[in-house]
């Protein structure tokens, strides 16, 4: 038997913005898709949100910030290119080589 979450894909990415500012971000970006590809705010906590789309498909997007920027995860079943173009929307962190 599958597990249930084994479908779903988590990607990455490291961005100069903070936490809430990413979360805010993907609220906005993901309102604006269009048709089947909308998907708006269900829970949030200080540092996540699930938004539901068409179907009922979860997208999860998670923001902890860091030293030289903040993590940004996303996770979702079948809205994977749109997580993947969320997170390519974000500025990128400085490079670890940048840091001071």
């Amino acid at each position: 038997m599958r597990h249930h979450q084994s479908g779903r894909t988590l990607q990455q990415q490291r961005t100069s913005l903070p936490a809430a500012a990413v979360l805010a971000s993907a609220r906005e970006f993901f309102a604006r898709q269009s048709g089947i590809y909308a998907a708006f705010l269900e829970k949030e906590g200080p540092n996540w949100m699930s938004l539901r789309g068409q179907g009922g498909e979860e997208i999860v997007i998670a923001a902890t910030e860091e030293p030289g920027g903040t993590a940004v995860t996303g996770s979702s079943y079948m809205f994977d290119a749109q997580v993947a173009q969320f997170l390519s929307s974000l500025p990128p962190a400085a490079s670890a080589e940048l840091v001071s």
